[in-house]
Formats: C-alpha cells, structure tokens, sequence
C-alpha cells in the first residue's frame, strides 16, 4: 500500500490547507488526520470500517480526535477524498453531510440523465481528478530521491559491516555498493550501475553517497572482485572515515 494522500480539493476545502511546493509530496503533509490515515492504510491487510450510507463505491472511514475522513482506495493508492469534524446529533456531522451531499448529487446527476444512476448515492466528484494525477506525477522525482538516498545508506552500512558489494534492484536498474579499507587505512568504495540508466542517473547516485566529495569519482572497468558485465558502469572514489563512523553509529 502506497502513502495516503489527499486530493486538491479535499486539501483546500475541507483541511483548509495551502497547496506546498511540489518538493513537499502531499501523503507528508502533518496534519492529525492524515497521519491517523497513514497509520491505518500502512499495511495491506489492516481491517477498515466501510461509510455505509455511500453505497455507490467503498469509501472508509479515518478518525481521529474530531477530524473524520473518507478514503477511497485506487488500486494500492490510498485517498482522502473529503474531510471534516465530528457533531454528534447534528445535521454538520461529518458523516450525516457526507451521506446528504451524496444523495443531492445523485439527485442532480438524474435529473440531467436520461439512464439514471440506481444506487442511493453519488460521489464521483469527490475523486481524484486530472490535476490530482499530474501532482503525484510531480512529485515522483522528489520521491525517487529520498528512495535513492535512503537505499544508498542502507548498502552503505551494510558494506561497511562486511567488506562485500551490496545491491538493490530498481524497476530498470540494479545499485550496488562496496567499501575497502586497504592498509594504509584509506576508505576506498566503489559504485556500480547495471541495467537502464535514466538520463542524469549517474550524477545523482554519485552525488548522494555518503562521506565522498562530488569531484572525486573516476570511472572504473573492474570491481574489486570481478570484471565489469555487460551494461554495467562503476566508479570508485575515498570515502571519509568520518561519514563511515557517522553511518555505522546511525
């Protein structure tokens, strides 16, 4: 199950939040019930309470403190769709306006249809729309970074530990890593890449292991315990002591 997210409109409207730059993605936003909605939908097998009086998709329920949400699941992508405060016995509970709104809107939606719709409720407008789409798609370069870099130090600290190349596969490409420390106590490590390399993939990787300076990467045609395979590039450069410390102590 990927991160909850709300949509645009639910963001604005019923959070009464302003859109952040699209270098913050959305499903991190700190909002109480977001956050309950990403404790509840982290795992895939998690039990969830369906809204009952919405009877033309499943939307489930979120709540926290007074805060209650609706979340519609596409594919594994979880979305808050709508949002709003519990009201015990009141009409503005979030619940009761939600169930009203939808058998309004189901009631508008025949009204200008001659096949009307037969369920008791109507709640497409709430989805995700176009514009929802084109922001995750956005954000799916600041995403693919904190990926990069967390992977980068998880292999870092696992070659650290034993002295052997650790790798990771990606959808089109395969990561690895490996430090030496030869006797001279210098901290060599060596990079490699296998596979599809998108446009400018190298550049980021190097840039984000830890502890090595930007500069000083040099192309390699051997691993220290192997020859090169085919579609596969490597670099190798001194990594600092320092950083390696750091990292091993995380």
């Amino acid at each position: 199950m990927r991160p909850v997210r709300p949509t645009l409109r639910c963001l604005r409207e019923d959070l009464a939040l302003a859109l952040p730059p699209v270098t913050v993605p959305l499903d991190e936003i700190d909002h109480p019930l977001l956050a309950k909605a990403a404790e509840q939908f982290a795992h895939d097998e998690a039990k969830h309470e369906r809204i009952r009086a919405v009877d033309d998709r499943v939307l489930l329920k979120v709540k926290v403190q007074r805060w209650r949400g609706a979340v519609w699941v596409d594919a594994d992508l979880p979305w808050v769709v709508a949002a709003g405060h519990r009201e015990n016995g009141s009409a503005d509970d979030f619940y009761a306006s939600l169930e009203t709104e939808a058998k309004a809107a189901r009631a508008r939606y025949n009204a200008g249809h001659a096949q009307g719709l037969r369920t008791a409720t109507h709640t497409a407008h709430l989805l995700p729309g176009r514009d929802d789409h084109v922001r995750y798609r956005a954000e799916a370069g600041v995403r693919f970074v904190k990926e990069l870099r967390a992977t980068l130090w998880d292999l870092t600290y696992a070659t650290l530990r034993d002295g052997q190349e650790h790798a990771v596969d990606f959808d089109t490409f395969t990561l690895g890593l490996q430090v030496r420390a030869d006797d001279g106590h210098e901290t060599y490590v060596a990079v490699r890449i296998t596979g599809s390399v998108p446009a400018n993939l190298s550049t980021l990787v190097l840039s984000n292991v830890p502890g090595c300076e930007a500069e000083g990467w040099y192309p390699e045609y051997a691993l220290p315990e192997r020859d090169l395979l085919p579609a596969e590039q490597a670099w190798s450069n001194l990594m600092d002591p320092r950083a390696a410390a750091r990292v091993l102590d995380a």
